[in-house]
């Protein structure tokens, strides 16, 4: 399963379609194959750590969910490429 589709089931049903209001701009860069500038994917791949983080303190997306998710969003665009 994509990542971002991981995150709109990880959050809370109450708050999915806000979510993926703000789920879709990072979606945008994250995702554009046509977007080459690796510093902006790095910077949005950040933001969308820290923009996780907050649902979970916010309590709107569990630990284990946040966890994992923050784990893919490493290894997908913030890892050193191989």
């Amino acid at each position: 399963m994509r990542t971002f589709d991981l995150i709109r089931d990880a959050v809370l049903p109450d708050f999915r379609e806000r979510v993926a209001e703000y789920l879709e701009q990072y979606e945008k860069v994250l995702l554009d194959k046509n977007i080459t500038n690796a510093q902006l994917k790095r910077d949005t791949a950040n933001q969308l750590r820290g923009y996780l983080r907050g649902l979970n303190t916010t309590r709107v997306l569990g630990m284990a969910y946040w966890e994992e998710l923050d784990r893919r969003i490493v290894d997908t665009w913030l890892a050193p490429a191989s």
